[in-house]
């Protein structure tokens, strides 16, 4: 079977690496606006979420993924609403207005913690090379991290960083497709063994509810096409957004199907690493891979991040916090939360964060289609956006982080 498995990685493997390197597909614009929020959301979670999920939900994962997306998908519902109204600020009232400033407050805070759980990954996954998990060294590693981007940032590097992004995009999803491959082999060899997982969930409803809204950076990123007007139309924008999340709910679900019936809850230990001992007893050749996907998947995010955070806070203070400032804040908070946190606290923080800019983004979508919204629809439209504000504000109240 191991033969079977490594000949699936490599067809599926060059099979994406053909795909994305097409000409045709690289400078097709559509496909260009897609990829960034794409890479957010697959890098925002995607090797931490599956064993995450097996652990807590069993074979019930499938479902609780499902949730995500979907909630993924409804906020990105929201966001694309207001992206479309953007070019109509002079219907917007006194209140979006404000909503809009307080909107994007919260989105360069959650940038900030963002950044954390990135870099607190980049150094979890680094210090694998080393062999056993390491929570000092990966601390460590995460710090020098901190410190690199830092000395770029405040010496004009950042052009270099950024242009390690479209390349490590590339890399991150040639892996995915291997590690799906591997796991389809894997799971078709169980299935003719007769040896499929099956296991039950571990939390209750409130526990699983809680976890869950713990758990909303892993499908966060979508909200990149709201930031993307110098480059495209509004309606590029909302549709790049929507081809964006409806891949990475296909990827995503294939993945914690495949995950689930091959490893049952509670056989494994749970960490922010776990899926490389994992995927070890699927393919030696998948540990590295995962490795070196981790490596450039978290610290492209975490640049990009940085640097939006960057801009966003220069913005809002009217160029009175300067980008330098922000950097030299950012490294700050996030080594305070580096030593001070563990990765699933930071996972929650974020995802808290990140709702809370959801529920803002939703209540502003409601007020713009009350006021100043097409007539047909708008009481549901409406009822709609205050549903996901109160459920952005239930998600930021009361998520949970992972118990590991």
């Amino acid at each position: 079977m191991d033969t079977a498995i490594e000949i699936a990685m490599a067809v599926a493997g060059l099979a994406v690496a053909a795909l994305l390197f097409w000409p045709r597909v690289a400078r097709a614009k559509l496909w260009r606006a897609t990829v960034t929020p794409l890479a957010s959301i697959i890098g925002s979670g995607f090797l931490i979420l599956g064993p995450i999920l097996t652990d807590a939900f069993g074979s019930w994962a499938i479902l609780a993924m499902g949730a995500l997306c979907l909630v993924g998908y409804l906020f990105g519902a929201a966001i694309r609403y207001n992206i479309e109204r953007l070019d109509e600020p002079d219907l917007d009232t006194a209140l979006a207005d404000r909503l809009e400033v307080i909107s994007s407050w919260a989105l360069a805070f959650a940038y900030v913690i963002s950044v954390a759980y990135y870099l607190n990954l980049f150094g979890a996954f680094a210090a694998r090379i080393f062999g056993a998990p390491s929570e000092l060294l990966g601390r460590l590693i995460t710090t020098g991290a901190y410190l690199l981007i830092l000395g770029a940032g405040l010496t004009k590097g950042f052009s270099l960083l950024e242009r390690m992004e479209q390349l490590t995009v590339s890399i991150k999803l040639i892996v995915i497709a291997a590690l799906i491959a591997a796991l389809t082999i894997h799971a078709g060899a169980e299935w003719e063994d007769h040896n499929l997982a099956e296991s039950g969930m571990v939390l209750g409803m409130t526990g699983s509810i809680q976890l869950l809204f713990g758990l909303i950076v892993t499908v966060q990123g979508f909200e990149t096409s709201r930031y993307l007007g110098r480059y495209y139309s509004a309606t590029e924008r909302q549709e790049s957004m929507r081809i964006s999340q409806w891949i990475a709910t296909g990827i995503y679900l294939v993945y914690v199907v495949l995950l689930t019936v091959s490893f049952e809850s509670g056989t494994f230990a749970l960490d922010e690493t776990a899926i490389i001992d994992l995927m070890r007893t699927v393919s030696v050749v998948l540990g590295p891979l995962l490795i070196l996907a981790a490596l450039s998947a978290q610290f492209s995010a975490a640049v990009a991040d940085t640097n939006g955070s960057g801009g966003l806070f220069c913005e809002l203070t009217g160029g009175r916090m300067g980008p330098k400032m922000t950097y030299v804040g950012l490294v700050g908070a996030g080594l305070a939360l580096t030593w001070l946190a563990d990765v699933f606290e930071i996972v929650s923080l974020a995802s808290r964060a990140f709702a809370f800019y959801y529920a803002l983004q939703s209540a502003l979508a409601g007020i713009r289609a009350w006021y100043g919204g097409a007539p047909g629809g708008r009481f549901q439209r409406c009822f709609g956006f205050a549903f996901l504000t109160v459920l952005g504000l239930a998600a930021a109240l009361f998520g949970a982080p992972v118990e590991g």
